[in-house]
C-alpha cells in the first residue's frame, strides 16, 4: 500500500533538524524552519486514505523514498495506535514516539540532518520537483 507526495524544493531548506523531518503545503518556508524538506506538497496527513492511516494506526512499519533531481534517500519509521493523522498542511516524520495530529510516523531512523547531502542540495532548488513515495511495510517496523 502506497501513497506519494508531490513537492516543491525551497532556497531556504536547512535540512538541519536532529529529530524531525517535514514536509508541507505551505509555499513559503522562513529561515527558522529546519526540519522542512520540502514546500507546496499535494498531500498531508489528513489527505491519505483511511485504509493506510488504518494500517499505520496498527504499528506498521513505513518506508518514506525521498527523490529530487535524480538524487535519493531512504528513511524508515513506524506507526502508533495513536496516530491522529488529521493535519491539512503538514506531514511530520518523528525519530521520537511524540504524536500530534501532523505525526505522520514515529521511531524514525533518520532526521532532516541526516539525510543524504546530495538530495539536500537538490532540495535547496527553488521549484525543484520532490516525489515522496510513503510504502506501508507490514511486519518491518524498525525497533523503538
Amino acid at each position: 500500500m502506497q501513497e506519494t507526495i508531490k513537492a516543491k524544493g525551497h532556497e531556504n531548506v536547512r535540512s538541519a533538524h536532529k529529530t524531525t523531518l517535514e514536509f508541507t503545503k505551505e509555499k513559503e518556508l522562513g529561515k527558522n524552519g529546519d526540519c522542512i524538506i520540502a514546500v507546496a506538497a499535494d498531500k498531508a496527513c489528513a489527505d491519505f486514505g483511511e485504509e493506510f492511516k488504518e494500517a499505520l494506526r496498527k504499528g506498521a512499519g513505513l518506508k518514506i523514498e525521498i527523490e529530487a533531481g535524480g538524487e535519493k534517500d531512504t528513511v524508515h519509521a513506524k506507526g502508533s495506535s495513536g496516530l491522529l493523522l488529521d493535519d491539512a498542511k503538514e506531514t511530520v516524520i518523528r525519530k521520537s514516539d511524540f504524536i500530534s495530529g501532523r505525526t505522520l510516523a514515529i521511531n524514525a531512523d533518520k532526521s532532516s540532518s541526516e539525510l543524504n547531502k546530495k538530495l539536500v542540495e537538490k532540495l535547496k532548488i527553488p521549484g525543484q520537483e520532490v516525489t515522496i513515495v510513503l510504502t506501508i511495510e507490514s511486519g518491518k517496523a524498525p525497533a523503538a
